[in-house]
């Protein structure tokens, strides 16, 4: 049984989220885009709680359904804790996976006292990271604990503004309980594979959509004899079923290159070091970008692929692609319109995406056709992201900013 998974989402009661983000508008858009199981997202809220438990059915061993969508239930939590010999406060997020609503709701109550669960879908928790482990081991063997958005300056566990420069930093002598990690947006397993003490961990990837139809921007892909949440979960840790992680292209991930969002500036890390990481115009510091901690942390060259790794494929959103080669923006009616058309001549948008050539030029003209096939294929250009600006896309030649080295295409170039 081949399933599309995507396991970081967020409900309707996190921040800066959709209100389709509830169990109809995600079942509909998992449909939309060929997703088999999607993540709950935000057990710890009260209310999310309340409807996860009157809106989903049982359908296997830690797996439920909603207008024929498996779900999973899983949440992101927010630490934030300050630790002796660290000048600046700690901040990591984490996703839980967890195998029934009775571990859920134990979870709940031990985390309770460290901060208010109704206050956001993703709550903040005044508490040691390393401390939430224990808390998680000492409830249930069968939850997961996942570094989420790994490489995120803010908020990613090797992050460059709140995070460590390794698991044995953060987790101490419970470093190897740390069995997986999330790669986020803005990095792909090439780069993470640079980096040779995260060989023991397994690499997934998520969408951490806050709207409906951002799901599955990225997403697992496991091969399982049946359906369940330990299948899932041992396809993880064994790597035994799981088949590849479908990837945003890092430099679309809005945390890719360093920058600064307010002047307008980015710019590669070698660039970035000669101007001691502060911006040209301004002279603040820069964001140091995923990119640029990669490569500080790296011990590798680029192309390493460690043995037993899991493979990948790099795709654009259906609708991103459209809309550039258009012209248009992404919401417009022109664009939906000929986003759906194809979603329902293939039945789904991952479907599409990889649909062979011949049958994209029966579905569309032979410019959007081939625009699809370009994207998976990598011939596309990109002006990277950074400082929480996404990058943008582009079929042709990207003029460079004023502070980049022209021509950058390898990480060998750093």
């Amino acid at each position: 049984m081949r399933v599309i998974s995507d396991l970081h989402i967020h409900s309707k009661y996190s921040r800066a989220t959709s209100p389709q983000c509830e169990l109809a508008g995600l079942a509909e858009w998992a449909h939309i885009k060929g997703i088999g199981l999607l993540g709950t997202g935000d057990f710890t809220h009260p209310k999310w709680l309340k409807e996860l438990k009157t809106g989903l059915k049982p359908a296997g061993e830690g797996i439920f359904e909603h207008q024929g969508t498996k779900f999973m239930l899983t949440s992101e939590v927010s630490n934030i804790f300050e630790l002796d010999g660290y000048e600046r406060t700690k901040k990591v997020h984490t996703l839980l996976f967890a195998p029934s609503f009775e571990v859920v709701e134990q979870i709940n109550d031990e985390i309770k006292p460290y901060g208010n669960l109704a206050e956001d879908g993703r709550p903040i928790l005044m508490m040691d990271i390393a401390e939430l482990l224990d808390v998680v081991e000492g409830i249930s063997k069968d939850i997961m604990f996942i570094p989420a958005h790994a490489w995120t300056p803010w908020f990613g566990i090797f992050g460059s503004k709140s995070g460590f420069d390794s698991l044995e930093e953060a987790f101490g002598k419970k470093a190897s309980h740390i069995k997986a990690i999330e790669t986020g947006l803005s990095s792909d397993p090439a780069m993470n594979w640079m980096i040779s003490k995260l060989d023991k961990v397994t690499l997934i990837s998520n969408s951490d959509a806050h709207s409906p139809p951002k799901l599955g921007r990225e997403a697992n892909v496991f091969e399982l004899e049946k359906l369940d949440y330990p299948s899932v979960t041992n396809a993880i840790l064994t790597r035994k079923g799981f088949e590849k992680t479908y990837e945003f292209y890092p430099d679309e991930g809005k945390y890719h290159w360093d920058g600064h969002r307010k002047c307008n500036i980015w710019m590669n890390p070698v660039d970035a070091g000669k101007l001691g990481n502060r911006c040209p115009k301004c002279g603040k510091p820069l964001t140091v970008g995923v990119l640029h901690r990669i490569v500080d942390l790296a011990n590798r060259e680029q192309g390493y692929v460690p043995k037993g790794s899991i493979p990948f494929t790099s795709l654009i959103p259906l609708v991103t692609v459209i809309a550039t080669v258009r012209g248009r923006g992404e919401q417009t009616k022109g664009v939906r319109g000929e986003y759906f058309k194809l979603v329902k001549y293939f039945g789904n948008e991952f479907t599409a995406l990889e649909a062979p050539k011949e049958q994209l030029r029966l579905a569309t003209d032979k410019q959007l056709a081939d625009a699809i096939v370009n994207a998976r294929e990598g011939k596309v250009h990109w002006r990277p992201g950074y400082d929480g600006v996404f990058g943008e896309l582009s079929f042709s030649e990207v003029s460079q900013p004023a502070y980049s080295v022209k021509g950058q295409k390898s990480l060998r170039d750093f």
